[in-house]
């Protein structure tokens, strides 16, 4: 006589993923933002004052992503605000570059276009991972 082993998998892995992958992305450019404003602001374009404040942003912002991911039950609504943000972020990133708002360098505006290509595929991942979370 043989049991059955009934397996379920957790219907959050694939979106707790994404979110612990948006945290960690965005604290570490966070980091580096604010520990090396200077240099950066040569590269990229914008002043040491502008990119400390984003750094500092997207530091709080990461850690309040890790913490949703690392959350026993993930907030449907919560996950969507991170979603919204990350949609904002992508577009703000590219009217930065097509504007000219930003006065970056042309590093600056390869960097950006680079990094809203990396946060729209964050909100993409995590849209999936939603809905995989919803039960038939």
């Amino acid at each position: 006589m043989t049991n059955a082993l009934t397996v379920t998998a957790d219907r959050t892995r694939f979106l707790r993923l994404a979110l612990a992958a948006d945290a960690v992305v965005t604290g570490v450019n966070g980091l580096a933002y604010l520990a090396f404003a200077a240099p950066v602001s040569d590269l990229l374009g914008p002043g040491a004052g502008p990119l400390r404040g984003i750094g500092a942003f997207l530091l709080a912002y990461g850690v309040a992503v890790g913490l949703l991911a690392a959350r026993r039950t993930i907030s449907p609504a919560a996950t969507r605000a991170v979603i919204a943000l990350n949609v904002i972020w992508t577009l703000g990133s590219v009217a930065a570059v097509v504007t000219g708002a930003a006065d970056l360098t042309t590093a600056g505006a390869i960097w950006t276009i680079a990094q809203a290509l990396v946060v729209g595929v964050f909100a993409e991942l995590q849209i999936t991972g939603l809905r995989r979370t919803r039960t038939n």
